[in-house]
C-alpha cells in the first residue's frame, strides 16, 4: 500500500514539471496592422520553428471568426473559391486578404491552425476593419 501512495505521490509531483516544458515549436503570426481599411490588401504570414530556429514542415489552415461566433475559411488573396485549408509548408507561408464592405466597423478574429509532427498550435489576431 505504502509503495503505491509513494509512486503516486510521484507521479503527482512530476506533472507541474511536464506541463511547464518548453514548447516543441514556435510558431510567429505578423500582419500589417490591426486595422485594415475595407478593400485593402492585408498582408499576413506565419513562420513555424524549432526553439533552435530551424524551419519545420506543417500544414496550416486559416480561418475568420465573426463577431456572432460564425467560422469562415479564409480564401487565396489570388483566387476566390480556393482556401488555405491544409496547406503544407516548409518554414513559413504569407499570403493576403481583402475585408469586404460588410465586415466594416466589426472586431473578428483571424485565426491560423498550425499542424507539425510535433504537435498542434493555434494562433489568433484581431482585426477591425476601417
Amino acid at each position: 500500500m505504502r509503495l503505491r501512495l509513494a509512486a503516486l505521490a510521484l507521479v503527482v509531483l512530476a506533472f507541474p514539471l511536464t506541463a511547464g516544458a518548453a514548447p516543441a515549436f514556435k510558431v510567429t503570426f505578423t500582419a500589417s496592422k490591426h486595422t485594415p481599411k475595407v478593400n485593402e490588401r492585408w498582408n499576413w504570414k506565419v513562420a513555424v520553428a524549432s526553439p533552435a530556429g530551424k524551419l519545420l514542415a506543417a500544414t496550416i489552415s486559416a480561418v475568420v471568426i465573426d463577431p456572432v461566433g460564425g467560422v469562415h475559411p479564409v480564401e487565396y488573396g489570388c483566387c476566390a473559391k480556393k482556401f488555405v485549408t491544409n496547406v503544407k509548408i516548409k518554414g513559413s507561408f504569407s499570403d493576403w486578404v481583402q475585408y469586404p464592405l460588410a465586415a466594416k466597423g466589426y472586431k473578428i478574429t483571424f485565426k491560423v491552425i498550425v499542424k507539425t509532427a510535433l504537435g498542434t498550435r493555434a494562433v489568433t489576431y484581431w482585426v477591425k476593419t476601417l
